[in-house]
């Protein structure tokens, strides 16, 4: 095995992925709606995620009505 195939096992082996239930990413998301991460819209994505779901979870009405083109 060469050395570039160690690595990349290594790498798989250390960065192991954790479980995110709907409920953790819709939480997620409205917190990274606040913050404007990025990574929110590829979690609504992932999760299809309603525009509802995150306002409940606390996200500002602002912030949800700027990604309306993403909701749906």
């Amino acid at each position: 095995m060469g050395k570039s195939k160690k690595r990349i096992i290594n790498k798989g082996k250390n960065q192991q992925f954790t479980n995110l239930t709907r409920e953790e990413a819709v939480k997620t998301v409205a917190r990274y709606l606040e913050t404007g991460c990025k990574e929110a819209y590829s979690l609504i994505t992932l999760f299809g995620l309603t525009a509802e779901e995150i306002l409940e979870a606390g996200a500002s009405y602002e912030s949800v009505k700027g990604m309306e083109n993403l909701l749906g």
